[in-house]
């Protein structure tokens, strides 16, 4: 599974966000480029327990089974899945602050390792080992630097 605590996914993911632009054009969503990168920055934050969003009900209801299909395999996240709000970006930041900002997380979070996850729910999916964040982490990452075309 990849995950980012693997030092190849990490060049990999730092690779595409170097040729991520602020002109890209978005496959699908409605976000722009520097509002991923801030979204995927909260992201990071949240599996560093920066950020700690209560469960919602519904994960609470469905969030178990949920989380077993989704990080089962490489399989990439579905488009246009739904997000915590505390992750919801609304204005458009800048672009450059944004990405350098990413590009510091992943690194961050790659060198702390699965130590620095937090034990803190996730808000959908429930109790997480360090090592379901890793992969989430990667797949949060790899999903919307595709919807980018990165």
């Amino acid at each position: 599974m990849k995950t980012v605590f693997d030092a190849a996914c990490v060049d990999e993911l730092q690779r595409r966000l170097a040729g991520l632009q602020p002109g890209c054009a978005r496959q699908w969503g409605k976000m722009s480029p520097a509002q991923m990168l801030a979204h995927c920055s909260k992201g990071l934050e949240m599996a560093a327990g920066e950020i700690r969003p209560p469960r919602v009900l519904i994960g609470r209801i469905i969030g178990g089974v949920i989380r077993r299909a989704a990080l089962r395999d490489d399989k990439p996240m579905m488009r246009n899945s739904p997000t915590s709000k505390e992750l919801v970006v609304e204005n458009d930041g800048d672009f450059a602050a944004e990405h350098a900002r990413l590009g510091s997380l992943i690194d961050r979070i790659a060198a702390a390792g699965p130590a620095g996850c937090t034990s803190h729910p996730h808000a959908f999916f429930g109790p997480l080992s360090a090592d379901e964040w890793g992969i989430l982490m990667y797949k949060h990452l790899d999903h919307h630097l595709r919807q980018f075309g990165a």
